[in-house]
């Protein structure tokens, strides 16, 4: 594990917090991200743990850099402003960070946040990356037309989907559906994020809503989105809260069955990083309605749970970075 803060308490809590664990070992702890750059460099590490505010160049500019020179390993941004719903903290999600934690104040009990920071620390490193089995036989056709992009992701996709959104030009009018693993609290400001990535308008889901084109819908945090096909040909969401399989809530799966249902062959379901299955059931419906499935490979991915559970049941059609997605997803649109 490798600390980076500029607090030298602040590193020795932590320190301690980790090294209380057997499983864990501090590789390194250092006061800024140029001293952090500079270990990983030379230094393999298992997960680092990021404090935003620090002289110099702040946690969030560093952010991006750290992801890359650390090589896979998550990033667990440790800081007094990252409360659940707080600005910074899903700026810090939506720049590639794994997880996020509150920086013990003078009333936190040491052992709650040691126990907190292992909990998270255990989940982000754990090997849960399944093994593919290979691609699907299915052709990837571009001919094949779509009406609908479906999208699921967890820890680590609100970079993944903005680097894929950034790479759908103004003219591609279809529909896009989210559903990404986030509190109820963050899906405002995450709309208001998607719609400036995407460059196109974005809504939280309600009950009823229906699909227009050239606009993205996301999931709520609090409920699972279902689309319904209605007697006029266009489409509506629903919301429900019946606990899904996966346990998620909001759950891909649910909405990719209802989006294979809705949409049969004309739907594109993309699976983007995330932790556990969640989507895998959904995926084997929209490939067996003989939509098409696309998911992030896993050099790219921060957590290759969600994806490799879809590579590994043979059910993606194409293993691609995320930017490579929406240029796929770009070039298959349906003729207009």
């Amino acid at each position: 594990m490798l600390i980076v803060d500029d607090s030298a308490v602040a590193r020795a809590v932590m320190a301690r917090a980790i090294e209380a664990d057997a499983r864990f070992v501090v590789a390194g702890a250092v006061p800024h991200a140029a001293a952090a750059l500079k270990l990983l460099a030379t230094t393999r590490v298992d997960a680092i743990l990021l404090d935003l505010e620090m002289p110099g160049v702040d946690g969030l500019t560093a952010l991006p850099d750290m992801i890359a020179a650390g090589g896979g390993a998550p990033v667990l941004v440790v800081s007094s402003t990252c409360a659940e719903g707080a600005t910074a903290t899903v700026q810090a999600l939506a720049l590639g960070a794994a997880d996020t934690l509150v920086k013990p104040g003078a009333g936190t009990p040491h052992a709650l946040f040691a126990e907190l920071l292992a909990a998270k620390l255990e989940r982000l490193t754990r090997a849960d990356r399944p093994v593919p089995t290979g691609a699907s036989s299915r052709p990837l056709s571009s001919r094949a037309p779509y009406d609908i992009v479906a999208i699921g992701a967890s820890t680590g996709g609100i970079h993944a989907l903005s680097q894929l959104l950034r790479a759908l030009p103004a003219t591609f009018q279809l529909p896009i559906l989210i559903t990404q693993h986030l509190p109820a609290s963050f899906m405002p400001y995450f709309a208001a994020q998607v719609a400036v990535v995407a460059n196109r308008p974005c809504e939280v889901a309600i009950d009823r809503l229906r699909l227009r084109p050239g606009r993205v819908v996301v999931a709520p945090g609090d409920a699972h989105v279902r689309c319904v096909a209605l007697p006029d040909g266009s489409v509506a969401v629903r919301l429900f809260t019946d606990p899904a399989p996966s346990g998620c809530m909001p759950s891909v799966d649910p909405m990719f069955e209802s989006v294979a249902a809705a949409y049969g062959p004309r739907a594109l379901a993309v699976v983007l990083s995330g932790m556990g299955r969640d989507g895998a059931e959904g995926a084997r419906r929209i490939a067996e309605a003989g939509g098409a499935v696309v998911a992030q490979d896993e050099a790219t991915s921060v957590v290759w749970g969600m994806p490799g559970a879809v590579a590994a049941a043979g059910l993606a059609q194409a293993l691609l970075p995320p930017e490579a997605i929406g240029e796929l997803i770009a070039q298959r649109r349906r003729p207009e």
